[in-house]
């Protein structure tokens, strides 16, 4: 590669990422919606990238408006946190209160980072029943990947 201005060439390599296909985010959230169906929940279910942008979002009939955002932000903290948002709100739960200042952090549960062969191609977010709930409609998304 040879930059403008530089003499000579730099030898660098690129590590190859995995990248979460509209297709398979599909499937998470069609996965999450059976499985919500299933147990007669409403939810909200928002599947993002691992730049934490909106790939796939569904609201099930009769889901709370308020829950729309709530899905989202916890895809988008499991994703920053790359971890469950069940880690956040049991830190919160034990006393640490930093974690209410956390600027778009939603620690409840419901989030879930999206991770093969132990890199994180997205999350899953949930909103809609209680924080419970939001994560086994979560965890029947994440296991699509399974």
């Amino acid at each position: 590669m040879t930059t403008p201005g530089m003499k000579g060439t730099v030898a660098m390599t690129l590590p190859a990422r995995k990248k979460l296909s509209l297709e398979a985010a599909r499937r998470i959230a069609s996965a999450a919606e059976a499985e919500a169906l299933r147990q007669e929940f409403t939810m909200c279910i928002a599947v993002v990238d691992d730049g934490g942008h909106l790939l796939c979002f569904a609201r099930m009939d009769d889901t709370q408006l308020g829950s729309i955002e709530v899905a989202i932000a916890k895809a988008r903290s499991a994703l920053m946190f790359r971890r469950p948002t069940k880690a956040l709100e049991d830190r919160l739960t034990g006393g640490w209160m930093p974690t209410l200042g956390l600027a778009g952090v939603v620690p409840i549960e419901g989030g879930v980072p999206l991770i093969v062969e132990e890199e994180i191609i997205g999350a899953i977010g949930v909103s809609g029943g209680t924080a419970q709930q939001d994560g086994q409609i979560a965890a029947a998304g994440l296991a699509v990947l399974a």
